[in-house]
């Protein structure tokens, strides 16, 4: 199966993870543009090439698209572009009378544009740093209440809500596309939200004209791969704290079990107590932690015994970063021949959607005989490295990105993962935007 796949930017997680993924199956050819035409923290995407890049891709089976790269430049400049709608819509006009001509299945996925609670402009529009906060709370009340006051400069809440209100209409053109049947799947992801917001109240809107609405927004094109591969697979979910898989994780407006549901829903993996897979979840009491955040929350504490039928991990018991603990006894049980993945990414939507696809691919690979062991340890690898030993571990005795440091850091925890996965690591660590909050990986 050749599947063209757009990512929302050049992050690891965005452009190295699927690769990695597809990998596991030697049957699938994962068709990505050259990465120096995706945007990063402080750039756009090249829109132009990119849709040349489309253009000239033959045979396709699949389009896995990244609306946002498209019609903005990618995620992040969706919230700050200054184009217009009749602007953008122009530019799109040219994917759709392309994708008018093409027999393949065209997955796509657009965010509706978040609103982050605090006061850091890192990937906002400059005035974030003063007026975040306010913008969140003046949001939140206004979907909550019907109304609201602040002390928002009229122009800066001018601004904000114009370009709200762009991306909104953008969103309903999509939902015209559909009708039109341009794409098979349309998913309109909610990002960092909370239970109320404009976001929110959009997302009610989009939903209330046809759209489909998931929580999440960088695990979505992995969902979608997910969908695109043909595998008969079955999970039945299994929560570590069985009494409080109804809590809400951080940044997510839905329960951590809805928030499971719904991504395997997307993905086309049926739920079943007498399942294929028993997919464990590390969920949390009274509240999530976040370790760079410094809350903490209680731990894995019960036994771990290794599964008898095959099985996978969805550890979120922490917003981005494994639970130690429950890594400590995981590895002391041994993984055994019989598990198949691992994932403890940032929010629940985006551990939960990375391992769902890892395993709708890899079973399918099972079933045709096409599975790659060596390519599924390379991820695992990868995974264990980025979610447990970075993230939990290492991020927090740094101050700035520094390769080498990171790498000096990393070696205890490469030792043991080589014992746990009996594989060779000679890790190297990058940090492509410049800031601690991802580490690209790279394997010899």
């Amino acid at each position: 199966m050749k599947i063209v796949f757009l990512p929302i930017d050049n992050r690891p997680v965005c452009y190295q993870l699927p690769k990695l993924i597809a990998d596991i199956d030697d049957d699938l050819e994962l068709i990505l543009p050259d990465r120096n035409l995706l945007g990063g923290l402080k750039s756009e995407s090249d829109v132009e090439s990119l849709l040349q890049w489309l253009l000239d891709v033959k045979n396709a089976d699949v389009y896995i698209l990244s609306l946002d790269t498209l019609a903005y430049g990618g995620l992040i400049p969706s919230r700050r572009s200054k184009d217009g709608v009749e602007a953008i819509r122009k530019r799109l006009n040219v994917l759709k009378d392309f994708l008018k001509t093409k027999s393949a299945k065209v997955f796509a996925f657009s965010s509706v544009m978040r609103i982050s609670n605090n006061n850091i402009n890192e990937e906002e529009k400059a005035y974030w740093n003063l007026y975040g906060e306010k913008i969140f709370k003046y949001s939140y009340t206004l979907d909550k209440f019907g109304t609201a006051q602040t002390d928002i400069p009229a122009e800066i809440l001018e601004d904000y809500l114009a370009t709200r209100q762009r991306n909104f209409e953008i969103n309903k053109l999509y939902i015209e596309w559909q009708k039109e049947g341009i794409f098979d799947t349309l998913i309109f992801s909610k990002d960092d939200c909370a239970e109320f917001g404009l976001n929110v109240k959009e997302a009610r809107e989009l939903e209330r004209l046809g759209g489909y609405i998931k929580t999440g927004a960088d695990e979505i094109p992995l969902t979608l791969l997910a969908r695109a591969v043909n595998s008969n697979l079955s999970i039945h979910p299994v929560f570590l704290e069985e009494d409080f898989k109804n809590l809400i994780s951080n940044y997510e407006d839905v329960s951590v079990e809805k928030s499971l549901l719904g991504q395997l829903e997307l993905a086309k993996i049926r739920v079943s107590e007498e399942a294929d897979v028993d997919l464990y979840v590390n969920n949390f009491r009274t509240h999530q932690g976040e370790i760079v955040m410094k809350r903490p929350t209680e731990l894995f504490s019960a036994n771990w015994h290794r599964p008898e039928k095959f099985y996978a991990i969805a550890d979120v018991r922490n917003a981005n970063g494994a639970d130690n603990k429950f890594v400590g006894k995981m590895f002391e049980a041994g993984l055994g021949e019989n598990f198949l993945g691992y994932s403890g990414w940032n929010t629940t939507a985006n551990t939960v959607g990375t391992l769902v696809c890892t395993l709708k691919v890899l079973w399918g690979a099972k079933q045709r005989n096409t599975f790659n062991l060596a390519a599924f340890k390379k991820l695992q690898t990868v995974r264990f490295l980025d979610d447990w030993a970075y993230q939990a571990n290492v991020r927090q005795k740094l101050t700035t990105p520094d390769n080498n440091r990171t790498k000096s850091l990393m070696k205890s925890f490469e030792q043991r993962l080589e014992a746990v996965l009996d594989v060779k690591i000679d890790g190297k660590y990058y940090f492509p935007w410049e800031r601690l909050f991802e580490v690209e990986v790279e394997l010899s």
